[in-house]
């Protein structure tokens, strides 16, 4: 019998996981908090040693999620108070690679990954797009006006079905060439909850795994493999299928009278193997990857 496992990409959903959800896990720290409206919801996950990593199937780093609900795509107040905690979380984020580096970042290097052709996927390639990259004016007159000094510059390098190589690959020659001193990734995201789709937003200073969430892993993105540290930021965009169901039946047995031992043993018997390919996305993608997309470019635009 198949035991069910629920993909997600986010540091907090693994964590929720644990049985002992109140539980502290040895070598990690959880730390939430709200903001001034109680429209947003910060919670960093902390992973500080082997230990940790291990129990959470992560590497040791921080991550930080932003929570906000769904209405606030769209309503320009609510949307302007996520700009304003993303760009607080970058300068933090950002502050303490500096501190670890031990030197001030100049230049920096966007990568937005996925493929521009699929919806769900497209999250970094039209952040990329809405980012406004000055590298190439500093390059040829000597000064740059915009960004408080910093200079930006970015690609999107697709996917491997439509480059034949690895994104790790073609960034990892990219940095060989102009030495930024910080890379940011973005990416689109799976999350095991349908609730936090296209309303969280990930941010962790170790680096990404592109397309663990749905099981097709790709070569890691990080400081070990690239050379320079990296920021990843995603947004959960898909849910597995069988995700969906296992939460309904939990939902139904549950109210059925069930115990949570009785209902771990039932679910197996209802899982179908269709269901762990089948990955489900908002019928409102399209404009939800706009929305979300400028508000990740804004952030980043000016940290």
């Amino acid at each position: 019998m198949k035991q069910f496992f629920c993909r997600t990409d986010l540091a907090i959903e693994v964590k929720e996981s644990f049985p002992e959800d109140q539980v502290e896990i040895s070598g990690v720290k959880l730390r939430e908090e709200k903001d001034e409206t109680g429209v947003l919801k910060l919670t960093t996950v902390e992973i500080v040693n082997e230990q940790g990593a291990k129990a959470m199937k992560k590497p040791i780093g921080r991550y930080i999620t932003l929570e906000f609900a769904k209405d606030a795509l769209g309503d320009e107040r609510k949307e302007r108070q996520i700009i304003k905690y993303m760009k607080k979380i970058i300068q933090v984020v950002v502050g303490s690679l500096e501190k670890r580096e031990k030197h001030p970042f100049q230049t920096f290097l966007f990568s937005g990954l996925g493929n521009r052709f699929a919806t769900p996927d497209a999250l970094g390639p039209y952040v990329l797009e809405k980012i406004t990259m000055n590298r190439h004016i500093e390059k040829e007159f000597g000064c740059s006006m915009e960004h408080h000094g910093k200079l930006f510059c970015g690609l999107t390098p697709g996917v491997m079905s439509q480059t034949g190589m690895e994104s790790s690959e073609i960034i990892k020659g990219v940095v060989s060439q102009i030495h930024p001193d910080l890379l940011f990734v973005i990416d689109s995201l799976a999350s095991s909850s349908v609730n936090r789709l296209c309303s969280t937003i990930q941010v962790t200073d170790t680096g990404i795994s592109p397309g663990a969430g749905i099981g097709n892993n790709r070569k890691q993105i990080n400081r070990f493999s690239v050379g320079i540290p990296v920021v990843a930021i995603g947004v959960p965009t898909v849910v597995e299928a069988g995700t969906i169901v296992y939460e309904a039946l939990r939902e139904t047995f549950s109210k059925e009278g069930y115990g949570e031992e009785e209902i771990e043993k039932l679910i197996p018997y209802f899982s179908n193997e269709k269901l762990y390919s089948l990955f489900v996305t908002p019928k409102e993608i399209d404009d939800e990857i706009k929305q979300i997309g400028k508000i990740l470019a804004e952030a980043l635009q000016d940290f």
